[in-house]
């Protein structure tokens, strides 16, 4: 019955504070005025991807209908942000363009995290030849620059939205390995770690009941962070050939389609997915700043 007890003490700890954490941080995110304005910015946009069809259906226009009868047209009613060369209208690109940049964004990221944390956990929490390995293989990784190895992806595989997520994920793996690892070793020699291990805990019961959810807090904020990166290189990846092919509309592609036209004095269709892009970069940096605040132990006791 004591051994029973004792068991208990450790988890029913751990959990009182891993359930207080959460709460003081959400209070304080609520707060921070920052992470408000990074919420409504992306709020807005997924509003945008969302009616996206709607949107079509309103105006009137499909974002890969080409009507040269209205090639370059300058921002009214009927068209909010004009049209570009092709005459297709620019607001419903832009909207069609948000899904596109919204699912990059989740899925890269959430490849990088799945795949990131699981080896940098396993390898700070069981170490030997299985850490050595997987950091060498990551410090290989983090020797090239991130937007240079997606484009060498891309470039093997092929352009298109898939091939896109995939790039962009696999570069940022090695971030949320070192992130999990670095927090795994601060983690397993903790006194509720060592409390349960002394009353017989297994090792995967270590790890997924009391390493991982005190490991959320920074790979919860990098992911944040990691979406803007990811829709960021995307764009990078569009703008020079080789994201998005018809029929997905892009951003980064809509830019380099309309570059020429800037200096013909038709500003409007690079203009406005270049202020999507930059606008949705902020927000979810904004998110993560609030998020790394809220969660930042030295603010609890403010």
């Amino acid at each position: 019955m004591s051994a029973t007890a004792t068991r208990v003490v450790p988890q029913q700890a751990a959990a009182r504070r891993q359930t207080s954490l959460w709460r003081d941080a959400g209070r304080r995110l609520v707060r921070h005025n920052g992470a408000r304005l990074g919420f409504a910015l992306v709020i807005v946009l997924v509003f945008l991807a969302v009616t996206a069809p709607a949107i079509a259906a309103i105006l009137g226009t499909d974002p890969n209908e080409t009507l040269l009868t209205e090639t370059l047209r300058s921002p009214s009613l009927q068209h909010p942000m004009g049209t570009d060369d092709l005459g297709r209208d620019v607001f419903t690109r832009v909207a069609f363009g948000a899904q596109v940049s919204l699912r990059v964004g989740v899925v890269a990221v959430g490849l990088a995290v799945v795949v990131g944390s699981l080896i940098g956990l396993t390898a700070g929490f069981f170490g030997k030849w299985w850490d050595q390995l997987a950091m060498r293989a990551m410090d290989i990784m983090l020797a090239f620059p991130t937007l240079l190895l997606a484009i060498a992806i891309v470039a093997m595989r092929g352009p298109g939205i898939f091939n896109t997520m995939l790039a962009v994920g696999i570069v940022r793996i090695p971030a949320y390995a070192r992130i999990s690892r670095a927090t795994t070793l601060s983690l397993r020699e903790q006194d509720f770690v060592t409390a349960a291990r002394s009353v017989g805990a297994s090792e995967p019961r270590l790890l997924f009941r009391h390493i991982v959810p005190n490991a959320l807090s920074p790979l919860i904020v990098q992911a944040t962070l990691g979406i803007a990166t990811a829709i960021l290189d995307a764009a990078a990846l569009g703008f020079l050939g080789l994201g998005a092919i018809r029929p997905d509309v892009e951003w980064g592609a809509m830019l380099i389609d309309s570059l020429r036209y800037m200096f013909q004095g038709s500003w409007w269709p690079l203009l406005f997915p270049g202020l999507a892009i930059m606008l949705t970069v902020i927000g979810f940096n904004l998110i993560g700043d609030g998020l790394r605040d809220s969660l930042d132990p030295r603010l609890r006791s403010s």
